[in-house]
């Protein structure tokens, strides 16, 4: 819709003929194609996802409890988006020659000259006010009500911004003001200095964009991933990291489920871990130090927006070292590399091991109990 009002109103404005209506109507095809590539693709991408990871088999078992085999089994209908895309992106270069060739061959002087509309006048009347003589008063009075507030910009501008004001406030205000509307788990603590560190490291590397942190309340996704994601445990996530895209498996309960060593090994090359993987490899934090007095700032950041840090307002730096070297110890220990305690590695490490364990935590100390 927008490439064809385009098409149409820039003909008009610069007084000429389209520079090439062949072009135009290649640009269509392409563009309607690249679509019907891209859209297909796509929906049977989450079709086809959505069926094996709830298929289960006679036994009672996930049917595909590996996680790349759905993956592997969607790679033909990325490259068809990938297709489909580029077919758009074509016609996108065509449109902008066509357009950029008819702006050339504009006329050197405008023949029509451009008329502007005339200010609609503070004592406007309305041309026929007169009353409907089948007595539908409704109807006429809406209308001159309505010409009424189009002759009051300004006024109706602010009103409605004071009604959204208003009605957002209704909704957000509760949320601050009552703590009991924000769920609380005791086990559930903020990240220390380093997992803090890793966290970002993990924003700022787009992990989040293909492993999604939110396992559903569904039998097939307690199954593969753990326990179902509760609000309480994001109460100290800003922002928090909740999705719905799974290129990668959720890592929600990624905690403790493999030694610091194979995320060393998978960082570095994910392949060496799962063969099929299509995870891209992150052998840099392996070798780029950590900025260890930039985490100060980054806890001060979290404690701004409520985060209890306590002793960490003061000593994160420290903390995160202290912390780093004893991931960096249990990876040597495990048959890793040694040196890696002032490397990025470490950080991310410790993100990944704290993900899902606070719950754990609580669900240990709950049985017990018993």
């Amino acid at each position: 819709m927008t490439f064809g009002m385009v098409y149409w109103l820039l003909p008009r404005l610069f007084q000429t003929e389209i520079y090439s209506k062949k072009a135009m109507e290649l640009h269509f095809w392409i563009g309607s194609v690249g679509i019907v590539l891209y859209v297909v693709a796509i929906y049977s991408d989450g079709v086809t996802q959505g069926l094996m990871w709830r298929a289960f088999d006679a036994t009672g078992r996930l049917a595909y409890p590996d996680f790349v085999e759905t993956v592997l089994k969607l790679m033909p209908m990325y490259w068809m988006r990938v297709v489909g895309g580029s077919f758009f992106i074509v016609g996108m270069f065509i449109f902008a020659w066509n357009i950029m060739m008819t702006w050339m061959r504009r006329p050197a002087r405008y023949e029509v000259p451009v008329i502007e509309a005339a200010p609609l006048s503070p004592r406007y009347v309305e041309a026929h006010p007169v009353v409907p003589a089948n007595g539908r008063w409704a109807r006429f009075n809406q209308v001159q009500w309505h010409r009424a507030w189009e002759r009051a910009p300004m006024l109706f501008t602010a009103l409605t911004i004071l009604a959204v004001v208003v009605a957002s406030l209704f909704e957000i205000l509760p949320t601050f003001l009552i703590k009991s509307n924000v769920p609380t788990i005791a086990s559930v603590k903020p990240y220390t200095p380093l997992e803090l560190a890793g966290r970002d490291m993990y924003i700022a590397e787009g992990c989040f964009n293909c492993h999604s942190q939110m396992v559903r309340p569904f039998r097939y996704e307690t199954e593969r991933f753990g326990e179902y994601s509760k609000p309480g445990e994001s109460v100290y996530e800003h922002p928090f990291l909740w999705g719905s895209r799974r290129i990668g498996p959720d890592l929600a309960r990624e905690g403790g489920k493999y030694p610091d060593l194979w995320h060393v090994r998978h960082f570095e090359n994910p392949r060496a871990v799962t063969a099929k993987s299509i995870m891209p490899a992150y052998a840099h934090f392996l070798t780029k130090p950590i900025d260890f007095e930039q985490i100060q700032s980054r806890v001060d950041a979290m404690a701004m927006v409520g985060v209890p840090y306590g002793d960490a307002l003061n000593k994160a730096p420290a903390m995160a070292r202290a912390q780093a070297k004893t991931i960096a110890a249990a990876i040597v220990e495990q048959g890793g590399p040694r040196g890696l305690e002032d490397k990025q590695i470490v950080a991310i490490v410790a993100y990944m091991q704290r993900l899902g364990r606070d719950i754990k935590v609580q669900k240990t100390a709950s049985k017990g109990a018993l």
